[in-house]
Formats: structure tokens, sequence, C-alpha cells
């Protein structure tokens, strides 16, 4: 598969809050937090097309991430890929991707987890470690440079 990251647009924030609803519905039904609406409501009203890209596949819209700029490194975001394309690879390619750019400026990368979500596994693989958890979110943290542990 051919893949590419793109700058996101205004006009793409619709797309990306019908993907973050699906993706995200399993992991919230779960914790018994799922709502049809505030689910879209948060992405559209933190929704940054400065700092997010689009993930193409094949030429077709393929997920988001947004890397916001943070007091102390970066915040890892919003990263969403079509549950079709999950477990081929594509998330830990635009992992490294963006990895590989926040070590090369020697930030450290934070982002949260949903509590049991599969998604924990990918990033954990990647160098990052639990800082803290609640009942609902695991808190991650990636030092600069941090290996990944495989594939």
């Amino acid at each position: 598969m051919e893949w590419a990251l793109r700058s996101a647009e205004q006009a793409d924030v619709e797309a990306i809050a019908e993907l973050r609803a699906t993706v995200m519905r399993p992991d919230l039904e779960r914790l018994g937090r799922f709502d049809e609406h505030r689910v879209r409501r948060r992405l559209r009203d933190s929704f940054s097309p400065g700092h997010t890209s689009v993930v193409m596949a094949d030429g077709d819209f393929a997920g988001c991430v947004t890397l916001r700029p943070a007091e102390d490194g970066l915040w890892l975001e919003h990263f969403y890929l079509a549950p079709g394309l999950h477990g081929r690879g594509l998330g830990s390619a635009v992992l490294r991707t963006l990895l590989d750019r926040a070590d090369a400026d020697g930030k450290l990368v934070r982002l949260n987890v949903l509590q049991g979500s599969a998604a924990r596994r990918l990033y954990e693989r990647h160098g990052f470690t639990v800082e803290v958890q609640d009942p609902v979110d695991v808190f991650m943290v990636r030092r600069p440079g941090a290996g990944a542990l495989g594939p």
C-alpha cells in the first residue's frame, strides 16, 4: 500500500469527525462513555488544521493525525485510521515518520489513549511509556530517541 501525509484543511473536519466516531465507539461504549454527538463535537471543537495531517492510502482518505506543539514537546492527538486498515502496518509507518521528526528536533511526545484500547500496544512498541493513568485515560510519554521495539 502506498501512503502519504497531506496537510489538513478545514473542509476535512466532518470526514475526520465521522472517522473518530467510528473508531472510538467500541472503546467508549466499553467504558460507558459513548455519546453520539459529543464524540464528534469534541473533534470539531479541537480541530487544528495547521497541526493536522490527513493520511492518504492508495490515493484515498485513510485517516488523520495531529501533532500539536506543547510547552515541553509535542502532543500526539486524533490519530485515527479507517478500521479496514488496522493491523496492516500503516499506523506503525505513520507513527514512525512522525517520531523520526520529533527525534530530529529533540522533542518528547505525549499522548493519551483510552484504558483497554488496542492502540496502547502500538504506542508501547514505539517507545511510549505510561506516565499516569486514571479509570478512563492512560497518559503516555516518549522521550527523544526512545527506540521502537519492533513493527
